[in-house]
């Protein structure tokens, strides 16, 4: 739990930072800024995708994740947890403000949240203590939320508790999931996280096309589970 809770720590100091000395840059600035974060988040979704060894299971996955995410409603889960948020800490703003808000804490958690450094860290800090995966996640999280915060608002700062719950409920389940989770299912779950990437970044960053992204999550775990299944035939 040591390298999740520095993780929060510098996603929550980041945002602080961002929130301070956001307001004084210029929006072509923050505009720019978040392209860059959508296009830099669009690259590293590509290369996680491209170490899939069987692009047939990432697919299947994402669309079996797909429908479990609807059926489950967790896209308006996170935005249901998004305004309940906003209602108790912020101030009665105006539905785009709420808007923005809700988008700011949706677009931070997905992205803290998803990854192999998310994984791998949190297994390797439940496992042996060892945090060096989520220190070098939790630098790279410090600088997003900094400049996420100076464009999306105070909602990003909240994602540090959905990155707490998330990579600490990992952690705490690792010694199960390590007598579990073999190397191809690890392969094919990081594939996966990097198409929801890329999906977050068309979607909230670059603005590209609307994607419903938050219901892909269950994917994460479809897809190691067909690995697994696949694996019992062979």
């Amino acid at each position: 739990m040591t390298g999740t809770i520095i993780n929060v720590i510098t996603i929550i100091i980041g945002s602080v930072l961002g929130l301070l000395f956001g307001a004084r840059l210029p929006d072509r600035l923050k505009s720019t800024v978040t392209a860059g974060l959508g296009l830099f988040t669009l690259a590293i979704g590509v290369s996680m995708f491209l170490e899939s060894e069987e692009t047939l299971i990432v697919l299947g996955g994402l669309l079996m994740g797909a429908i479990l995410g609807e059926w489950w409603k967790i896209e308006e889960g996170l935005e249901n947890m998004g305004s309940w948020i906003e209602s108790k800490v912020g101030k009665k703003n105006n539905s785009a403000e709420s808007e923005r808000f809700i988008r700011g804490f949706m677009t931070a958690s997905l992205l803290f949240c998803i990854g192999p450094l998310t994984i791998l860290g949190s297994i390797q800090d439940g496992l042996s203590g060892n945090y060096e995966l989520l220190a070098v996640k939790s630098v790279l999280d410090g600088f997003a939320s900094l400049a996420f915060a100076s464009t999306l608002g105070v909602g990003v700062m909240f994602s540090a508790v959905v990155v707490l719950v998330y990579q600490g409920g990992i952690s705490l389940l690792a010694a199960q999931l390590d007598s579990f989770i073999t190397e191809p299912m690890m392969i094919e779950m990081t594939a996966v996280g990097g198409v929801i990437l890329i999906g977050l970044a068309i979607s909230s960053l670059l603005e590209i096309k609307k994607i419903r992204v938050g219901s892909f999550l269950p994917a994460l775990a479809v897809a190691p589970l067909i690995v697994w299944i696949l694996s019992l035939f062979s």
